[in-house]
């Protein structure tokens, strides 16, 4: 009698060459925008000259696509091997713009950078083990509150990019929707396979229509080098002060929870649930992928929650996928004309298709939240002060600029602000015993909840 065939999980599967190729491609152009805009804003902000910002980016590129491949492929206790996809974290920007532009200029951004990524490693074993503190009711209010943070970034692109001279023109939100509608149409309408690259086929129509009607250009691929390579400390010897690191190590807890959040998204959209042990090789990776940046001439880096969307989306599950994904973006950090093709893209084409993705994250979140029992209990006011929380400072930017810095770094993001609230109430309504004589949760019932 013939032994059973070991099942793989959809996880580790690995698809036909062919499919890797093309389902990496797409979680590359998903992510793209996000990535080359921390190098661009921080550099900028620092009146860096072209040649330097073109450095940056291609820097940028290649630790991105390395610090995907340890995420996803891992080795030894480095890596979530599951598909997540690296790139930049904005929540540093601000702290790096301060940084670089009051005297410790690129130097101390790296000396910082390192330190950080060093402290996430040592931390990572820590944060692991409070993996019990996020229930399905704190996890699905995060992966709501991801993807809700998320709309205005692709709305932003929709309207031409924040900061364009045609921000908010009709014609570039009729190509967004254009690519909205062909999107969609190629999820509903499609065979099987074409419906799993429909973010890949709408931004690939777009660009078609996009470029004849003027919306973009490709002038800046003949003036990229062919190829170009990340030397360690290109910009000098990394310098070491104590504001710098201090502001950067804030940012790194920041980064913790954040990706946390994603880790759970995507096990939740897997089906294969992050452990505390698995919870801890991700957070390492990411601090290794941190020590790169600072190594390599770039910047913290994290989970991109623009891919947990496309992950639900596609419902593509294979972690190898994206690993062919953080290749392609190794061989575009090597060769800066291919980077120059991708940034041809313009923003409403990506705002299109973005739209879909962010909202599918927000539609994650719910569907976890179905799960939770809401009655007899306090979960729906965990639920509503998270998510209003989390709102807060996307829908006000400005709402915490006279706080201190420390504050503004880990509030301004919307999804560590919801985060934290949404641990904390969790805590405050499930956990901590009741007063006597005020209303109590049965044991029965508070399982179910969390």
């Amino acid at each position: 009698m013939a032994s059973p065939v070991p099942t793989v999980h959809p996880v580790d599967e690995v698809p036909p060459v062919r499919q890797l190729a093309t389902f990496g491609l797409q979680h590359v152009l998903a992510m793209y925008a996000g990535a080359v805009a921390v190098p661009l804003i921080v550099g900028g902000a620092m009146g860096l000259p072209p040649a330097d910002l073109a450095y940056l980016i291609t820097a940028d590129l290649l630790v991105c696509g390395i610090a995907t491949l340890i995420q996803c492929v891992g080795f030894w206790r480095f890596g979530v091997r599951l598909p997540i996809m690296q790139g930049c974290t904005f929540a540093a920007v601000s702290p790096m713009v301060l940084i670089g532009t009051t005297g410790g200029g690129l130097p101390a951004i790296y000396g910082s950078v390192i330190v950080a990524g060093l402290a996430i490693v040592l931390l990572a074993p820590v944060f692991g083990r409070l993996l019990r503190f996020f229930p399905p009711l704190v996890t699905g209010t995060v992966i709501l509150i991801i993807g809700v943070s998320l709309l205005p970034v692709a709305g932003n692109w929709a309207a031409g990019g924040a900061g364009a001279e045609d921000f908010g023109e009709p014609r570039n939100l009729a190509l967004a929707a254009f690519v909205l509608a062909v999107v969609l149409g190629v999820q509903r309408f499609a065979p099987v396979f074409l419906s799993r690259i429909a973010v890949l086929v709408g931004i690939v129509v777009g660009l078609a229509v996009a470029v004849p009607f003027g919306f973009t250009d490709f002038g800046g691929v003949s003036d990229a080098d062919w190829v170009g390579v990340s030397t360690p400390f290109h910009f000098g010897a990394p310098t070491f002060e104590v504001s710098a690191i201090v502001s950067m190590l804030v940012v790194a807890l920041v980064c913790m929870t954040e990706t946390t959040g994603d880790f759970i998204a995507v096990g939740e959209m897997t089906g294969r649930k992050v452990e505390p042990r698995s919870l801890a090789d991700g957070l390492r990776a990411d601090g290794l992928s941190t020590v790169l940046g600072g190594v390599f001439n770039t910047f913290p880096y994290t989970a991109y929650a623009q891919n947990v969307g496309l992950v639900g989306m596609t419902r593509v599950r294979s972690r190898w996928v994206v690993a062919a994904a953080g290749g392609i973006l190794v061989l575009l950090g090597l060769l800066p004309k291919l980077g120059a093709v991708v940034a041809a893209i313009p923003a409403p084409v990506l705002g299109g298709a973005g739209l879909v993705m962010f909202g599918t994250v927000a539609a994650s979140g719910l569907r976890t939240l179905a799960e939770v029992d809401f009655s007899g209990n306090h979960n729906l006011t965990v639920v509503a002060v998270s998510v209003a929380m989390g709102v807060l400072p996307v829908g006000v930017p400005t709402v915490y600029d006279e706080f201190p810095d420390w504050f503004q770094t880990v509030m301004h993001s919307g999804i560590s602000a919801g985060c934290l609230t949404a641990i904390v109430l969790n805590l405050l309504f499930n956990h901590l015993p009741s007063r006597a004589g005020s209303s109590t949760v049965t044991e029965k019932s508070l399982q179910r909840s969390v």
